[in-house]
């Protein structure tokens, strides 16, 4: 499957801020970039930025990125899911898991995060693909926001839903380890049913017949 990157730019003027949102974004584009400081909630910033090149230079990756001037404020990854996760049993090329999306913390409720998703699906790029993201309660960052483990579940399907991704049901045990946690899903109009069909079974490994 030949995975077209379609490049968006977007620049937007918020409190005080002018801030380039664009995408895909090529590895050797990254490099040249600083990374916020705060961008720290998966790992430290300087590996974050690696890993995002590293990403950027997979056939099927993309990094959206949000910076100002040429500081990276927040970022959304796409890729295949990991080897070691169910997502990959079905080895479907055109199931890409939505891995990270991170803000840095001043410039988060200004609607960085929405910006960001929109110039990724801009154009129905993504409409060949099942888009999938799990959302786990313990990522989230519940002290620095201070909202509740529901409203802060309730802020991510607003957010994803900015994209018409919605909650679909799976058996996953991380998922159901935790009522919060929760698998959102987009499947794009070009998707085949063998697809759509495929994603099934993954999403549910154990069916009953009564």
């Amino acid at each position: 499957m030949e995975h077209i990157k379609e490049y968006h730019m977007r620049s937007i003027f918020k409190s005080g801020h002018r801030i380039t949102v664009e995408g895909p974004v090529p590895p050797e584009a990254l490099t040249e970039l600083a990374i916020h400081p705060d961008l720290d909630a998966f790992r430290r910033p300087s590996e974050q930025q690696e890993a995002l090149v590293e990403i950027a230079a997979l056939p099927e990756g993309r990094i959206i990125i949000a910076r100002e001037n040429e500081t990276i404020i927040g970022y959304v990854t796409f890729h295949y899911a990991d080897e070691c996760e169910r997502w990959s049993e079905g080895n479907m090329m055109d199931l890409i898991e939505l891995g990270a999306i991170e803000v840095a913390d001043e410039y988060r409720s200004l609607g960085i995060g929405r910006e960001m998703l929109l110039t990724a699906f801009e154009n129905g790029q993504m409409e060949k693909y099942i888009v999938f993201t799990t959302e786990y309660y313990w990522h989230w960052d519940l002290k620095g926001s201070g909202l509740s483990v529901w409203d802060y579940r309730k802020m991510m399907e607003r957010l994803m839903q900015t994209v018409d991704m919605t909650w679909y049901a799976t058996d996953d045990p991380e998922i159901c380890s935790h009522p919060a946690n929760c698998l959102m899903v987009r499947i794009g109009s070009k998707v085949p049913l063998s697809s759509e069909e495929q994603f099934d079974r993954v999403r549910f490994r154990h069916r009953f017949m009564y």
